[in-house]
């Protein structure tokens, strides 16, 4: 399938490409352009994390196109601006401490940093979006002077109740200079997996030069757009994933702040990520070797022009296509399957599909603040994990296949009775946990 001039019922072209909602003109919100091209238009769901309770069942609810645009100027992917980041964060669903693999990760990272970076008692660490304080625990256990900056009123109260320092706000240049004045420039600040989640890119970044001292460390970490295209992780395209990087388009976005990437890794975490080490201009030198490499990677995918764009939607269709028919097999056959996980990833994927009930009569999550309650849209009863045991379904739907490595080990318990994993992207896979347990 080729990319097409974004359109659709609700859209009307103008010169050049422009596209409009409404009355109102979409154009990049990095560059400003107006020539906007389809990728992927998942049609329309709702927010991610806006779980319902059971007195919400009988009551409608709002949805929103999720049709994901590429910027045919400077190449960033990106959603139209349809929710208000205030009413998304301020009461939040997501608790980054429920993932094992995730405080592993968080922990590797405060330690290979404070020596990578010679930080020590004089230092100060920023995290912006701190969740509750998942990373920044390991810095106050190291006795480093740190602050975490965090708008969800409720996980930002979690993170104060374990100790560490948080204040209750969403970045932008006036929030990070009243930081910087209170408590000092930063030697490293930390966004990890929020660059994507900022409708207003350009202030935010303008907030993080704000932060970060004249001499000091970025670090950012974010879904790669290479492996999310390559291995058609579509499922991370949600609402609150305002725009999806390459290190290109990372590098474009920083540089509107005075800041520049100067190293790049390549991380595992939630399917395939980098983490970008940016510094201020005047101190940040020349870009490492293994930068120089991504760049030619995604160069080679095409993903720097248009080409590299033109299937994703076919292979979308094809994803959806397969998860569906087994489900229906496997109801016709009279076997179960139910879900493991309720993440906002795992809400696109069902919604785009239509998965609701009758397929998938429940999913279980660790998160105690979710059970009880059901997946938007699809409304699909969420459990605790236990119910697995009692109920003993043929089948189950790991739905955060991104923790494939940590949940097959939780799950290993459903070879007892002859129970088999199914992994949806970025391909259908039905493996035994016997299998996964010796691949690990």
């Amino acid at each position: 399938m080729n990319i097409n001039q974004a359109g659709g019922p609700e859209e009307t072209k103008r010169g050049g490409g422009a596209i409009m909602l409404g009355v109102e003109r979409l154009s990049c919100r990095l560059c400003g352009d107006a020539d906007l091209v389809s990728v992927a238009d998942l049609g329309a769901s709702p927010p991610c994390e806006s779980f319902l309770a059971a007195a919400e069942l009988d009551a409608p609810e709002l949805t929103y196109p999720l049709h994901l645009r590429l910027c045919a100027n400077c190449f960033l992917v990106q959603l139209p601006p349809l929710l208000d980041p205030d009413e998304t964060f301020t009461e939040y669903a997501y608790f980054s401490s429920f993932s094992n693999s995730w405080l592993k990760h968080a922990g590797a990272f405060v330690t290979t940093s404070v020596d990578r970076l010679g930080l020590g008692d004089s230092s100060f660490v920023v995290e912006v979006a701190s969740n509750d304080g998942y990373l920044l625990r390991n810095v106050v256990g190291r006795g480093l002077r740190c602050l975490g900056i965090e708008p969800s009123v409720n996980v930002g109260q979690a993170a104060r109740d374990a100790g560490v320092p948080t204040l209750t706000a969403f970045l932008d240049a006036e929030t990070g200079a009243a930081v910087r004045r209170e408590h000092g420039p930063a030697d490293l600040v930390v966004a990890n997996n929020v660059y994507a989640h900022i409708p207003d890119i350009l202030g935010f970044t303008r907030g993080l030069r704000e932060l970060v001292a004249d001499d000091g460390w970025l670090s950012i970490e974010v879904q790669h757009l290479l492996t999310m295209i390559e291995l058609t992780q579509y499922d991370t395209i949600y609402h609150e994933h305002f725009q999806y990087y390459t290190v290109e388009t990372a590098q474009r976005a920083l540089k509107t702040a005075g800041l520049a990437v100067v190293d790049v890794e390549k991380l595992p975490t939630h399917g395939g990520s980098i983490r970008l080490w940016a510094r201020p201009e005047a101190v940040a030198g020349e870009p490492s070797e293994r930068m120089r490499a991504v760049l030619a990677e995604e160069k080679a995918a095409g993903l720097h022009e248009l080409s590299g764009y033109e299937d994703f939607a076919a292979r979308v269709d094809r994803v959806r296509l397969d998860l569906l028919d087994f489900l229906v097999q496997t109801k016709c056959r009279g076997e179960r399957v139910v879900g493991y996980g309720a993440p906002g990833k795992g809400n696109t994927l069902l919604n785009h599909c239509g998965i609701r009930p009758d397929l998938l009569p429940y999913t279980v999550d660790r998160n105690p603040y979710k059970h009880g309650r059901y997946t938007p849209g699809t409304r699909i009863p969420i459990v605790a994990p236990e119910r697995i045991a009692e109920d003993r379904p043929d089948y189950v739907l790991v739905l955060p296949w991104n923790l494939r490595t940590e949940l097959s080990a939780q799950l290993a318990y459903i070879a007892d009775w002859g129970g088999r994993l199914v992994f949806p992207i970025p391909r259908l896979e039905i493996v035994s946990p016997d299998r996964e347990a010796r691949q690990a």
